[in-house]
């Protein structure tokens, strides 16, 4: 079985609007990782530690942007209203499918 590797935030579909595209995201509204750093070719186990960091930044705020203290409230509302905004005028449907 071949090991496979993240494509990063930037490759990643509809703007990182992913499962592991939202990881890296909100490890940059942690302050975690830089905005700079895409993750591209992290490993699993690394986007696995990753994710257990970001899960206990988001406990004492119950996993809810809207218990984020100001200043990381509205790093994630930039960070996230830039994405959506990209994704939306490159196409993608906000719409639910039959599969999702």
């Amino acid at each position: 079985m071949t090991e496979q590797f993240y494509v990063g935030i930037d490759q990643d579909q509809n703007e990182g609007l992913t499962h592991l595209g939202r990881i890296v995201r909100d490890a940059w509204v942690f302050g975690i990782l830089p905005e700079t750093e895409t993750c591209v070719g992290w490993s699993g186990a690394q986007m696995q530690s990753l994710y257990e960091k970001v899960h206990n930044a988001w406990e004492p705020y119950a996993h809810l942007p809207s218990r984020l203290p100001e200043d990381l409230r509205e790093r994630h509302a930039r960070l996230y209203n830039e994405a959506i905004s990209s994704a939306k005028a490159k196409g993608w449907d906000t719409e639910l499918q039959d599969d999702d």
